[in-house]
């Protein structure tokens, strides 16, 4: 494996990896039902919660995950090359058509719960109830299994796609074969020296010796 692969699966897996700790770090201190109280009949009091800041950065790491595995691999849609008819760069294309399925959820699990858990002031009525909002369980959580798996499925499809640029030397069109040498072809065709003779008449013969 090249190096500049091991770098980058390096970098987005720590990216990863970083995501979902502080998105299970969000989750574990995120605000509670009970931790909310009641200052007046419409007036919520929130604790002071990292669950903001913990979910926001979580949000921005796999953004920039997700950016670094599409820019290393190029633009799919802008390509005009043949794509390689294997079976591990279709399963590569579904691994990474996946990762942007879950990036995506987990984005706005990820932003929305961050919004949410800051919903400070006045309650919110539900069906003549009044309540205080809080964000639900697993919301923060549901965001950092889902980043792990767009990450993984993005290196998966990174990694397929550099050995397949290596082994073909461009995307889908195999390299040039540059150990060989042409052997070049004589233009002018060969003399020919084994020629039919001519006969002259004998008299003719005399009469050029004589002039």
């Amino acid at each position: 494996m090249e190096r500049k692969v091991v770098v980058v699966c390096s970098i987005v897996g720590f990216l990863g990896l970083l995501t979902a700790s502080l998105a299970f770090g969000a989750e574990a201190t995120r605000i509670k039902s009970s931790q909310v109280r009641f200052t007046s009949d419409t007036e919520c009091a929130y604790p002071q919660s990292p669950a903001l800041p913990l979910g926001l950065t979580a949000a921005v790491m796999l953004v920039i995950a997700q950016t670094i595995v599409t820019l290393g691999t190029g633009c799919n849609c802008c390509r005009q090359r043949p794509y390689p008819s294997n079976s591990n760069w279709m399963l590569a294309l579904i691994c990474y058509v996946v990762s942007w399925f879950t990036f995506v959820i987990a984005f706005l699990l990820l932003l929305t719960g961050a919004a949410l858990n800051d919903q400070h002031g006045e309650e919110s009525m539900y069906f003549g109830n009044y309540y205080c909002y809080v964000v639900k369980p697993g919301v923060f959580a549901g965001g950092a299994v889902l980043s792990l798996a767009s990450v993984t499925l993005g290196i998966f499809y990174y990694i397929t796609m550099s050995s397949a640029r290596n082994q073909t030397g461009t995307w889908g069109s195999p390299a040039p074969n540059q150990g060989s040498i042409a052997m070049g072809q004589p233009l002018a065709p060969p003399r020919q020296h084994n020629q039919d003779p001519v006969f002259v008449d004998q008299d003719t013969y005399m009469r050029r010796q004589l002039s």
